[in-house]
């Protein structure tokens, strides 16, 4: 008696740890009433075009009302043709099932899960064989059955499963094999996405296509027993080739903008708790897919013509010593070399490398790519239009020189000094020297900046890049502590050390930074931060984030006004005047260019768009070799190429304004050819430079106080009120 028992509570207990196991595997109330299926995050421009998505599983879903009858019935005519009729389980197909696999000896031969446990498994377990699995599977099915309608599981299923290639639910696969819709389906092609469902790399089409058909043709034919298609139809829908829609790598235009949307997105407090990868997210940016595609042309036609110039001037002759630490430096990041198992090792593979000639040919090669980040703003809302993160803009892979990477802007920074020169309270004509300017440290160190000589205005000295002048106006006119404080106020968030050399651009920015901040000066003073999304919608359709507007009064409008008068002359006739061989309407702007020809930069504006370019080398070591390397030559003409395509496109809301806001003539931008632009900080035209203006803030060389260009009277006209002017004294700038 006593063994009894002890038999029976050993039995129970194992009995009671099994059903633990089980029940404890099997999903709870909430997980039933709300399946989470993964399902892709997708990536939207504003102008409707999907950019791309980001997902774990491809899938987006749909409704039952999308799902065409044909792969219903098929679906259950292959699957489950008692699936109206069970409770989620069908005992007489697992009874056959079971008798099927004992005389088999093979207990996994023979399947008998209904599309309820299918749908089980798919949503809530995992796809290993076991009979706890099984057990789980079925109870879960059974769960279900009594949580939703028929209808209702047919499409979760449809949702959820996997047809190969990638693709997660019928809307997906529908789009990659076929490139359909799910509705828009024929029959033939839904008995073949049903047929596929077995094994999806066993029916692959194009690796088995005769077996792909023969499993198609079974599904038809399980279709006709069940009455689902006539005898006419079976035959003549079985002898139909399978016809997949064509493979098409449609390059992602906007690849690097995506992956900056992807990394701010990450950190984004309002979405804790989602998943970019799983939740489904519709997530609707600024970016113009029309306007990104004339971004990367213009980045390509520049880099095609300038990438042979460079070339045509390098030598790796005399620099010997940089090639040999580039080709190390790249060889040390070979997998080879991480898969060395100690420094004997490392150091055999790194001396192989470094003697391979077609190592070196291709690391040579690398090296003096040039590289580019183009970024587009509109001026009133801070919606980033285009950006383009490097000279391939489809992948997205690699360095963003938008937004990752920090370079001195050389004289691009030097309106923040001249805007703050003019809070001080001098005007675009006070007379400034150009001569060589001396200051001394606190530290007792001298700082000298060479000049041109003579008198320049404050238009003329930033028409033509002039060094000297913007030395002097930090130190005598102004301070670098004044300076730091607006070029913050106007967005510049990276450190700008107060020192008198921030002047001549010595701090280093981001390209994105540098173009917001230009965004103050026509927007009357106000800077407008950059927004990349607007909103995104959770798989539901309700809003979880909506972009807040971040404005920043950072100068006074008259200032604001006076700056972009100024700067008008830098693209009329000064260092910026390659633009004008592409773009003819009202623009503004500056140049910059870093010692050696490391940096090449020009930020520029519209009425309505602000836009930055900066071109170099991912290597510091690594400069241009002459002047072809200013800002004026390297950067600009990017610039000046997108905003002709830009204003001659009718479908862009972006009308010729002038720079008071007043509508005037629209469409494309005319062919101008002015002389060569001026090289930055050269000594200007002759008879601009005076010997008679003073130093004196209130000097009125050009006529008093000014004010923004007021706007002429009626419509532009192209061959006048837009061209350089042809004056010898550049518009009036020359002193008296």
């Amino acid at each position: 008696m006593g063994i009894t028992l002890v038999v029976a509570a050993f039995i129970l207990l194992v009995v009671g740890v099994f059903a633990v196991e089980i029940f404890s595997g099997l999903p709870d109330l909430e997980e039933l009433e709300n399946p989470r299926p993964d399902l892709s995050t997708r990536i939207y421009s504003a102008d409707g075009q999907q950019l791309d998505q980001f997902f774990v599983h491809n899938r987006t879903y749909i409704t039952f009302d999308s799902i065409p009858r044909n792969f219903i019935h098929a679906l259950i005519a292959t699957e489950d043709q008692k699936f109206y009729d069970h409770w989620g389980v069908n005992l007489e197909r697992i009874i056959k099932a079971l008798v099927k696999n004992v005389l088999s000896m093979n207990l996994t031969k023979e399947g008998a899960s209904t599309i309820t446990q299918q749908l089980a498994r798919n949503l809530y377990l995992s796809q290993e064989v076991s009979m706890t699995r099984k057990l789980r599977e079925q109870l879960t099915a059974v769960q279900i059955e009594r949580t939703y309608t028929k209808d209702e599981i047919l499409e979760m299923y449809a949702n959820t499963v996997y047809f190969g290639r990638g693709a997660y639910g019928l809307q997906v696969a529908a789009e990659i094999y076929f490139g359909k819709r799910p509705i828009d389906l024929s029959l033939d092609e839904c008995a073949y996405l049903v047929g596929v469902l077995k094994g999806p790399e066993n029916y692959d089409i194009e690796q088995h296509y005769d077996r792909a058909i023969d499993r198609r043709n079974t599904v038809l034919a399980l279709m006709q027993e069940m009455g689902y298609i006539t005898t006419s139809e079976y035959s003549k829908f079985a002898g139909m080739p399978i016809k997949l829609a064509k493979r098409k790598r449609v390059p992602n235009v906007a690849g690097h903008f995506v992956e900056a949307v992807r990394q701010i997105l990450s950190k984004e407090p309002k979405l804790e708790g989602y998943n970019l990868y799983r939740d489904g997210l519709v997530i609707y940016t600024t970016i113009d897919s029309r306007m990104q595609k004339y971004a990367n042309q213009a980045v390509r036609e520049h880099l095609e013509g300038f990438q042979r110039q460079f070339e045509s001037g390098w030598s790796w002759r005399g620099r010997e010593r940089l090639l040999k630490q580039i080709v190390e430096r790249a060889a040390r990041n070979t997998e080879e070399y991480k898969a060395a198992i100690n420094d004997e090792h490392r150091a055999k593979i790194l001396k192989a490398l470094a003697s391979r000639p077609d190592f070196i040919d291709s690391v040579k090669k690398e090296a003096i790519q040039i590289e580019t980040g183009f970024v587009v703003m509109e001026a009133k809302t801070g919606y980033v239009r285009a950006l383009v993160g490097g000279r391939d803009p489809s992948t997205g892979m690699g360095l963003n020189h938008v937004t990752q990477i920090r370079r001195q802007p050389g004289s691009s920074f030097k309106p923040f000094v001249y805007a703050s020169a003019l809070e001080e309270g001098m005007n675009p004509g006070s007379g400034v020297s150009a001569g060589t300017f001396v200051y001394r440290m606190p530290g007792g160190e001298t700082w000298q900046v060479l000049g041109t000589g003579g008198a320049l205005t404050l238009r003329s000295a930033l028409k033509f890049s002039v060094n000297s002048v913007a030395a002097r106006l930090i130190c005598e006119r102004t301070t670098p502590a004044k300076v730091v404080r607006l070029a913050k106020n106007m967005g510049i968030k990276s450190p700008i050390p107060e020192l008198p050399s921030i002047a001549l651009g010595s701090a280093e920015v981001t390209p994105l930074e540098l173009t917001a901040a230009y965004t103050a000066f026509p927007n009357d003073g106000v800077a407008v931060e950059p927004i990349l999304v607007t909103k995104i919608e959770d798989r539901w359709g309700r809003v979880i984030y909506q972009a807040p507007r971040v404005l920043h009064e950072a100068l006074p409008a008259k200032i604001a006004g006076q700056m972009v008068s100024m700067m008008r002359g830098v693209v009329d006739g000064g260092t910026a005047s390659s633009v004008r061989q592409w773009f003819n309407y009202p623009a503004a702007g500056k140049t910059g260019t870093t010692n050696d020809f490391a940096d090449a930069w020009f930020v520029g504006y519209t009425p309505e768009l602000v836009a930055g370019v900066w071109v170099g080398f991912d290597d510091h070591r690594i400069k241009f070799t002459g002047w072809y390397g200013q800002g004026g030559k390297a950067a600009a003409p990017v610039w000046g190429r997108f905003m002709a395509m830009v204003y001659k496109d009718d479908r862009l809301p972006y009308d010729v304004r002038e720079f008071s806001g007043a509508a005037k003539s629209s469409g494309g931008g005319g062919i101008l050819t002015p002389g060569d632009a001026p090289i930055e900080n050269a000594a200007p035209p002759t008879d601009v430079l005076g010997t008679d203006a003073t130093e004196n803030p209130d000097n009125q060389v050009d006529g008093g106080n000014e004010k923004p260009d007021a706007p002429p009277q009626g419509d532009i006209d192209k061959d006048k009120a837009l061209s350089p002017s042809n004056d010898k004294d550049f518009g009036g700038d020359k002193p008296k």
